[in-house]
């Protein structure tokens, strides 16, 4: 639902949330275009709101699902705020942290370890992406042309 609102407001369609318990405590989707915000991925909001919302940057035992293999950035959010587990469905071969690019998660941090579930609806979030710079490539084509 957050990578589908990106998609119709021309953002890169990536969504995120933040779950505790079962209960979801942040949601975010890409915002780097309205914001003109290269950092405002919908990870990294959707933890900065997960977190406003526990009152706590230490989102201890809470779960990230978000449609997009997680870049450097996000994933050194993840160590940041002590996520516990990561879901993640397509993987981003341009900026991915978990072995599309480089494999961040897969290195043993000191202090903290956040679990990895991958490739979880890779087709569906693939296929919005794939749409989406489809429709952004014949948009330039167009005003070029």
């Amino acid at each position: 639902m957050e990578a589908k609102k990106a998609f119709q407001q021309g953002e890169v369609p990536v969504g995120a949330v933040a779950v505790l318990h079962g209960k979801i405590i942040g949601r975010a989707h890409n915002l780097v275009e309205k914001l003109q915000d290269a950092s405002a991925h919908a990870e990294l909001l959707c933890l900065q709101r997960a977190a406003a919302s526990l009152g706590n940057w230490r989102l201890l035992g809470v779960t990230l699902y978000t449609t997009l293999e997680p870049c450097c950035l996000c994933t050194g959010a993840l160590y940041a705020f002590r996520i516990q587990r990561i879901v993640w469905g397509a993987a981003d071969k341009r900026l991915g942290a978990d072995g599309s690019f480089v494999s961040l998660l897969s290195v043993p941090h000191p202090l903290h370890t956040v679990e990895v579930t991958r490739n979880i609806l890779a087709k569906e979030s693939g296929e919005l992406m794939t749409t989406f710079f489809q429709q952004r490539r014949k948009q330039h084509a167009q005003d070029v042309g």
